[in-house]
């Protein structure tokens, strides 16, 4: 390598290259890791050199080539890129490697207006001493690469005009522990933040980008799901749009229920004018939610959501359809259609689904949600009355029309409304869950807005996390990690802003929690148990009661502190009913595992002193959020051994946690035989879930005659995902033909943990 070559410092100077002084700093980057080369990265990094290279250049150079390296035969070059990348961002945010005094740090960008300014006054120097003494800036070194650029690129506090870094990830993770804690009392708070600190910064508790790129930013809005309804009236559906950009902007995913909208062709003022319909609104809705960018930590995205007996349904099912003109189709939204008991009944029975404009059937669409039986009433005396406008379609077509808009676009999602109202931590006659989220797994109860600042109305949002189950070595390790995290997120409900004030009365009255999994697969393959073959249905019981149990306690002991939600009495908590009373029993032909915990004495408690928190569970999709834990995302197994995910800085590789002891425990995404084995899986979930689960299917073409899935196979798995009592069904993956390795790039690109929205934990 000629020494001559001249590189461009910070300052403009220029120097000689100095070689030793790279390979110093690729040999600290290497040290303890296995299977990597030193020689090989610079070699690699040395052809790329040309004269007057600036400094900076040279850093992303050494960093690139390591990352090219990594592969299922050599993961540790992950941890190998990741070093020198924390390496040259710590250089960028404090022109040197050791990071500064906590104190100083926190001064500094309060004075730039990067950070809150209410943690210099609600916390003294000398607490900042000793919260700098419970931070381990060397839990940096356990990043994978992919972790460090998703920090780089959507967490940490940035210019993201001029691409300035501010802090490194400690910092991040201390200081949002400071403002969750920041209201407790001072004897105890210190000791909290040292214990939320160690377990999000050793990857035990897994946090959502709104909360790990917004706490500790004057911008106070953190809850990654919010759900709008929208009422048959131009005042309500503009209120709705108002909403939307506002939470669009302040980095939210959106679930929009628009399914009260009425049809085509309805009489409007008395037959002064006709409807028209809902494809002009949706496209409303679409431009609200395209019209901010959040910041550049992700593009606005919502669903909508509607009943599949709506008039205009079949016109709804192809809007992201690639076929068609702009003028009938809505390509940027995300659709959850609404199904229920008789709505599959009348498929299994071969008969016709009748299909109304809500505001042709009163009552109708109210009891969709809040009464089956009322519902099945209505539904048939309006089938029978000759005056109402309708029309008849085989069951068995506007099936497979919706299946088949499913498998083309992936998007078009599945929410069982009974499921969610009956199996509920609500009472459905007071609050009826009436739709989902961005990435169905919200199910809270809503009531449309007529203006924007109408506080009758509920907007309602969902603070979320996860446990790492990866980190889990016995299930009482959920006791003391529930009550950190009910306790962060619990404060958060106080601690951040409403931009409407129908969401902050439903949030500070139902003070809702989403908290998830993520690394399930990997917790499975610790365990030696399979997706397909039902091994792991009795792990998955225990785990999954012992997390909704101490969640339940956490929320409970809250409430003996500080006092039960306003809205408990809207729950069927209230009354002592718990998930493990109103779950489809058709679970228990799967597993025989008894509960293992004293749910009686729980129950009796919840009655006597409540709950803190209306619902504590949802398990999300987790994209982003479980890279930064090097671990697998929520609870979907691994298309490959090393994932491929791409981002804004290029192709990231993250191989599967202890690859090298556990590969042949993994069961790949498309090694697993067909669905039934996985909805088995959600179903034990939901047993104990009080909200909704992520849940994708798979197919691969390859599998079946002429390389066609059947519609039979379709409608098979829908049936089998109601039949075990699973509310809401997320993506339908479709194998493209790539390398398993490779993973499926397009798939995972416009999943940004919520395609490109917030639930993003």
């Amino acid at each position: 390598m000629n020494k001559s070559i001249l590189v461009t410092k910070r300052n403009g100077q220029k120097e000689p290259i100095n070689l030793d002084k790279i390979h110093r700093v690729i040999t600290w980057a290497a040290e303890g890791l296995h299977n990597v080369s030193v020689s090989q990265v610079e070699l690699r990094s040395h052809i790329q050199f040309y004269d007057g290279i600036r400094t900076s250049d040279i850093h992303e150079t050494i960093i690139r080539a390591a990352a090219d390296l990594i592969s299922q035969d050599a993961p540790d070059y992950q941890y190998l890129a990741a070093r020198l990348a924390i390496f040259h961002l710590r250089k960028k945010a404090y022109n040197q490697f050791t990071p500064p005094t906590l104190y100083d740090h926190v001064s500094k960008l309060v004075a730039m207006k990067r950070y809150d300014k209410h943690l210099l006054t609600d916390y003294t120097p000398e607490e900042f001493a000793e919260m700098d003494s419970f931070i381990d800036h060397w839990r940096d070194m356990t990043f994978s690469y992919a972790a460090v650029k998703q920090l780089e690129g959507k967490y940490l506090v940035q210019n993201r005009v001029t691409g300035e870094i501010y802090e490194s990830a400690q910092f991040l993770y201390i200081l949002v522990a400071a403002c969750l804690f920041a209201n407790y009392p001072k004897e105890t708070r210190l000791d909290y933040i040292h214990r939320f600190y160690d377990a999000v910064s050793t990857f035990k508790i897994s946090l959502p980008t709104p909360i790990m790129a917004g706490v500790r930013t004057p911008t106070r809005q953190f809850s990654s799901c919010v759900l709008i309804e929208c009422d048959d009236s131009l005042d309500s559906i503009n209120a709705t749009a108002s909403a939307i950009v506002k939470y669009v902007s302040q980095r939210a995913g959106i679930g929009v229920n628009a399914g009260r909208i009425r049809a085509l062709g309805s009489s409007i003022r008395g037959g002064e004018a006709f409807h028209t319909g809902c494809i002009p609104f949706y496209k409303y809705f679409q431009t609200a939610v395209k019209s901010c960018s959040q910041g550049g930590v992700r593009g606005g995205a919502a669903t909508v959501f509607y009943p599949i007996w709506h008039l205009e349904v079949e016109s709804l099912l192809v809007l992201r359809n690639n076929r068609g003109v702009e003028e009938n189709r809505v390509r940027h939204l995300d659709y959850g259609v609404q199904l229920n008991k008789l709505m599959y009944q009348r498929l299994i029975k071969n008969e016709n689904i009748t299909l109304f404009s809500p505001s042709d059937v009163p009552g109708l669409y109210d009891a969709f949600f809040a009464d089956q039986a009322k519902f099945e009433e209505l539904y048939q005396k309006y089938e029978q009355d000759p005056q109402i406008r309708k029309r008849e379609v085989k069951a068995t077509e506007l099936f497979a029309l919706l299946m088949q808009e499913r498998a083309s676009t992936g998007r078009i999602y599945i929410q069982n409304v009974d499921h969610c109202n009956t199996h509920s931590p609500f009472i459905a006659s007071l609050a009826p869950v009436k739709q989902s989220n961005l990435c169905m797994e919200i199910a809270l109860p809503t009531k449309p807005l007529t203006n924007i600042n109408d506080a009758n109305g509920e907007i309602a949002l969902c603070t979320l996390s996860a446990f790492n189950l990866g980190q889990i070595e016995s299930l009482d390790d959920f006791e003391d990690l529930a009550d950190l995290v009910v306790r962060a997120l619990d404060s958060l409900l106080d601690y951040q802003d409403y931009p409407v004030p129908a969401a902050r009365s439903s949030s500070l009255n139902r003070r809702t929690l989403g908290i998830g999994v993520i690394n399930y697969a990997y917790y499975l393959a610790k365990h030696g148990v399979k997706y397909s073959d039902g091994s792991a249905n009795n792990l998955t019981h225990r785990t999954f009661e012992a997390m909704q149990y101490y969640l339940l306690k956490a929320s409970n002991n809250l409430a003996k502190e500080r006092g039960a939600c306003p809205l408990f009495n809207e729950t069927n908590y209230s009354q002592g009913i718990l998930p493990i009373d109103t779950y489809k029993k058709e679970l228990d032909k799967l597993t025989q595992e008894p509960l293992h915990y004293d749910w009686q004495s729980l129950r009796e408690s919840i009655k006597t002193y409540g709950l803190r928190n209306s619902t504590l569970t949802a398990l999300m999709p987790s994209e982003t959020s479980s890279q930064i834990s090097n671990a697998t995302n929520g609870i979907e197994p691994p298309r490959g051994y090393v994932s491929v995910k791409a981002s804004k800085d290029g192709i990231l590789r993250q191989v599967v946690p202890d690859y090298e002891h556990l590969k042949n425990n993994y069961e790949l995404l498309w090694q697993i035989p067909n669905n039934i084995g996985y909805l088995q899986l959600v179903g034990i979930m939901q047993k104990f879930v009080d909200q909704s689960i992520s849940a994708n299917t798979n197919y691969d073409p390859t599998k079946f005659p002429n390389d066609k899935v059947p519609m039979q196979q379709l409608l098979a798995d829908l049936l089998t995902a109601y039949k075990y009592g699973i509310k809401t069904l997320y993506y339908h993956n479709t194998r493209d033909g790539a390398e398993d390795m490779q993973d499926d790039i397009a798939a995972t690109a416009n999943d940004d943990d919520c395609a490109g929205g917030a639930c993003k934990i």
